[in-house]
């Protein structure tokens, strides 16, 4: 899961104009798109590879920022951090080459609760030879780095409510438009100090008319997780709200959802 977005209304206007084929194909990929670290041992750093799939030299920089944890989402606040290093902070990547760089940890080896980053990859402006006219789209990819705690123990998620919901027109959608269907709506709750993911286990959805009989039953393993939701990090003693992408035929009744797995 990165996210991917042009740093300014000009690169957007270009985008959506079709003013330059690199809104369509990105100059560069990310991977992986999230980093598991650890604060001691021989997990304290890892590698993002970062590839120039153009045909000019990619100048590329790497901003390591604090990851704000919210009901619902994670995001990347303008935080910097000083928890975490990247090796090297800047490079130039020519044509068809990978850069590979270390993002290490070196915060509390021994903080009682995990943390939460982003290294964000952002392209550089190039200079533009006096006297020509160019837009440039620059892109920022964020890959999320998540550091364990090594006193914390392992997460443990379980499912704290669920309930079927009916989501609203898009404010764009025609009068005369049929609403969305409805979906089954969770909260994830996470007791311990270290952070869990979703995926990391199996999901059993079911939903039930108002005289309590069985209407749809589904399982969705790790990798359908993966596939529909995302990753679904929920941090250290926190909830988070997830909506499974199911579209329900009967829009009423109840719903019950059971997570398998240890999270991580």
């Amino acid at each position: 899961m990165f996210k991917l977005k042009p740093v300014s209304i000009v690169a957007m206007l270009a985008m959506l104009l079709g003013l330059c084929s690199a809104a369509v194909h990105a100059a560069m990929t990310v991977q992986p798109v999230v980093l598991d670290l650890q604060m001691a041992g021989r997990q304290m750093g890892g590698q993002i590879r970062v590839q120039n799939t153009g045909t000019s030299p990619l100048p590329v920089e790497i901003r390591l920022v604090e990851a704000d944890l919210l009901p619902d989402t994670v995001k990347a606040s303008d935080r910097l951090t000083n928890d975490l290093i990247a090796i090297p902070a800047q490079a130039i990547i020519p044509p068809g080459g990978t850069q590979a760089f270390r993002i290490q940890y070196l915060g509390d080896p021994e903080a009682p609760a995990s943390r939460h980053y982003y290294a964000e990859v952002a392209q550089q402006p190039v200079e533009v030879p006096g006297g020509q006219s160019t837009i440039q789209i620059l892109y920022n990819f964020q890959a999320m780095v998540n550091v364990a705690s090594i006193v914390a123990g392992d997460p443990k998620l379980a499912v704290e409510s669920a309930e079927i919901i009916h989501p609203a027109k898009p404010a764009d959608a025609a009068p005369d438009a049929p609403a969305p269907p409805a979906r089954i709506a969770f909260t994830v709750h996470n007791s311990s100090q270290n952070y869990g993911y979703l995926s990391s286990g199996s999901l059993s959805l079911v939903q039930r008319d108002a005289a309590g009989k069985e209407i749809l039953r589904r399982t969705l393993s790790d990798s359908d997780i993966q596939q529909m939701i995302g990753y679904g990090l929920v941090g250290p003693e926190t909830s988070r709200k997830f909506v499974a992408p199911i579209d329900l035929e009967n829009p009423d009744g109840t719903a019950e959802v059971t997570l398998s797995g240890r999270g991580r």
